[in-house]
């Protein structure tokens, strides 16, 4: 355990707000800025929650008192003190693109990201290098998201702060996420899969693999996984009943409906002329 986890541990536990305690989390914040710490990472091929991080930025809400950050008259903002907007300078190399995107300090964005606006990335989320976050596009707290990745307009990656030992939503490198689509409850999205315009995924919806012929759940021990490679689209599956016979009912059921190929990367080939 290194000296920083040991006192964040200890100052969360004692629920300690004095001005020495402000002093290590903004410690810890440029730590989680710079990318050095993260929420989850791969340990062994194995994504793990760090829970002394998420225990951290609980602390800033703790610690934080609520300010006024307005703009002027006509853009009132008020948030706690300790999370204000993330500053970046031309040498981050990060395009964010003018249009009233947010990125919340304590969020790590690697260079060569491309953020359009208008998109929020929260506390505790961690973009890596060359991944674009289109319009509208949500990146949650503690939500962890690849290399190369593609979040296209109006998606939705959920926010997992609490509890401490909850996996938040993992997007692995050279995913494609759909327009509208919405990843919530700690799923993982392994490497290089297609996610389809408008697919919800969730802990609680069943993921229906007709390549495989299997069903894939979130357990106790693992979350809803995305296999690597999958490509996901919006389906629906009939209901059994005599009502629902009768009346056609069926419910919403994400399915993989075939594994990337080259046609499909081809297809996703016309994001990099962009960058």
């Amino acid at each position: 355990m290194n000296p920083l986890q040991q006192e964040i541990e200890r100052a969360f536990a004692a629920e300690e707000t004095d001005a020495a305690t402000l002093e290590l989390f903004e410690q810890f914040k440029q730590q989680l800025n710079a990318g050095r710490i993260r929420a989850a990472e791969k340990v062994d091929g194995v994504w793990r929650v760090n829970h002394w991080v998420k225990k951290g930025i609980l602390l800033g809400f703790r610690l934080g008192q609520l300010v006024d950050y307005s703009v002027n008259e006509q853009f009132r903002f008020f948030d706690k003190s300790t999370y204000p907007l993330k500053r970046f300078t031309v040498d981050d190399k990060i395009r964010q693109v003018p249009g009233g995107s947010s990125i919340r300090d304590g969020a790590y964005v690697a260079p060569g990201v491309v953020i359009m606006p208008p998109a929020y990335i929260n506390v505790g989320a961690y973009v890596d290098r060359e991944s674009m976050i289109d319009s509208h596009a949500l990146v949650g707290s503690c939500a962890q998201i690849g290399t190369h990745v593609h979040l296209s307009a109006g998606s939705q990656i959920g926010g997992v702060l609490e509890p401490v030992g909850a996996l938040p939503v993992i997007v692995e490198d050279h995913v494609l996420v759909g327009g509208n689509s919405g990843i919530y409850d700690g799923t993982l999205v392994k490497a290089h899969a297609v996610i389809g315009a408008g697919t919800i995924l969730t802990g609680s919806t069943p993921l229906f693999d007709l390549v495989h012929e299997t069903v894939i759940r979130k357990t106790a021990e693992q979350p809803l996984v995305v296999p690597e490679g999958a490509v996901v689209v919006a389906g629906s599956r009939a209901l059994k009943s005599d009502f629902a016979r009768e009346h056609g009912l069926s419910v919403y059921a994400p399915v993989i409906v075939k594994y990337r190929d080259d046609k499909t990367d081809a297809a996703t080939l016309l994001e990099e002329s962009l960058r």
